[in-house]
């Protein structure tokens, strides 16, 4: 158990095409969550250190840094080992899955991705936490 538990209503969104950001977090509000955006993968991990969300929807493909980079820094983080990580790409294929998990996200999901499939997961992550 850690000093601050994360925020299991807190869903941070990093995605850097403005439209998909937009609709995830019309989403995801609808939902109920309290939706962060982060645009790019600068300081994304900073950004999950100071706001502790109970899950990061995490794209691949970021300016600067990649997705994959920020999952395995967040694993490589005791402090974040319970905010959950779903990383999102177009490259849906298996091998896509395979390192998303291997570098420790806990669900992945293509793009374009179907908005009942992604509220199923998000619910899945943040109640498999709790």
């Amino acid at each position: 158990m850690h000093e601050t538990e994360p925020d299991r209503q807190r869903v941070l969104v990093v995605e850097d095409e403005d439209n998909i950001a937009l609709a995830l977090e019309f989403l995801l509000t609808r939902e109920g969550y309290d939706v962060d955006r982060w645009p790019t993968g600068a300081a994304a991990i900073d950004h999950i250190r100071a706001t502790r969300p109970g899950l990061v929807l995490l794209d691949v493909m970021l300016p600067e840094v990649s997705g994959y980079e920020i999952c395995q820094e967040a694993r490589l983080d005791p402090a974040l080992s319970d905010v959950r990580i779903l990383i999102m790409t177009a490259r849906g294929s298996v091998m896509e899955r395979r390192k998303s998990i291997a570098l420790g996200a806990d669900g992945f999901i293509s793009k374009p991705f179907d908005p009942k499939e992604l509220r199923a997961e998000v619910r899945r992550l943040l109640t498999a936490g709790a």
